[in-house]
């Protein structure tokens, strides 16, 4: 597994379509709320990435958004470093974790995550 599939692999790992933000299907394929953006960068040893993810809703509450959130904080404590081909990623919490965003659609709930990895490899 390389760098960007082991992004995927955290972010697919919470029960909802995980789509890097770059090629999200729009038009007639595009996705259904609820699921998850993510950006993609990479790095080497001795160099955090700050990355971030968002978790979209279609709601008038808060409460599933802000749970996700949270189910990915857990995650997120419980994570070791993941093994991918060339060592291993360590993804922790950045700074603000968490925050919600307004959207031009006030029925949309979007919050978005901060991250932190870590890729412990030579290249």
């Amino acid at each position: 597994m390389n760098k960007a599939q082991a992004l995927h692999m955290f972010w697919s790992s919470f029960g909802l379509d995980a789509y890097d933000e770059s090629t999200v299907p729009s038009g007639t394929g595009s996705p259904k709320m609820p699921y998850i953006t993510y950006d993609v960068k990479e790095d080497n040893i001795g160099n955090e990435v700050g990355l971030t993810g968002s978790v979209w809703y279609r709601s008038s509450s808060w409460e599933a958004a802000t749970l996700k959130a949270e189910e990915i904080a857990e995650k997120i404590n419980e994570t070791m470093p993941v093994k991918i081909d060339t060592g291993y990623c360590w993804i922790k919490r950045g700074s603000p974790f968490a925050q919600r965003m307004s959207d031009e659609d006030d029925s949309v709930r979007r919050i978005l995550i901060n991250i932190t990895v870590e890729f412990l490899t030579a290249y």
